[in-house]
């Protein structure tokens, strides 16, 4: 394990939500352009607290969306100063909590906090932790060269590469055409 259970369940739950955008998702359309999508993500991941499920609450996530997209690409150093700014401007206050049927995590907002508020701060919290433990190199883009995904590499090695075994497996096929081009220009031609 590279970070704390509840830390690289918010990466994970990070990089899903900011690969919603049209040009990293599975249907290549954006699929958090509804209510009911985000709802489904939420309880996908199943995140607590306070949900209000109207289109004002999607708009702030899809703030928030953008937003995590442009923190998750930047470098160590860069990364500091809008994560403080960020908790300091959503008054984030850790503690630890204990609900359902997760052992002790932090949060940092109140349940009662509006979503995207809590998604932020979440999400700062974890990339504290990267920061930290300068393991910013394991938030990257995907590998694909048609995808605009993220992803969180938390294998031991840090090799991951793609953001999807979708991504992976285009982009194999891609190096096994382009490979077999090669050898197919490379046989003499019989006359």
């Amino acid at each position: 394990m590279l970070f704390a259970p509840d830390t690289e369940d918010v990466l994970e739950f990070n990089a899903a939500l900011v690969n919603t955008t049209a040009g990293a998702s599975r249907s290549g359309g954006d699929e958090l352009a509804t209510p009911a999508q985000l709802a489904a993500l939420m309880t996908t991941f199943g995140f607590s607290g306070r949900r209000d499920r109207d289109e004002a609450e999607l708009e702030a996530v899809r703030r928030a969306r953008t937003r995590l997209r442009e923190l998750w690409l930047l470098p160590r150093d860069e990364m500091v100063g809008p994560v403080n700014e960020l908790l300091e401007r959503l008054h984030a206050v850790p503690r630890l909590v204990r609900h359902d049927d997760l052992d002790w995590h932090l949060h940092a907002t109140p349940q009662s906090a509006p979503l995207a508020d809590r998604i932020l701060v979440e999400a700062v919290l974890a990339l504290v932790d990267v920061v930290r433990s300068d393991e910013t190199a394991r938030l990257r883009p995907c590998a694909a060269d048609d995808c605009d995904g993220l992803l969180v590499d938390l294998s031991r090695n840090g090799s991951k590469r793609f953001c999807s075994v979708r991504c992976g497996n285009r982009m194999n096929m891609v190096a096994f055409r382009e490979r077999r081009a090669a050898e197919e220009a490379d046989r003499p031609v019989d006359r």
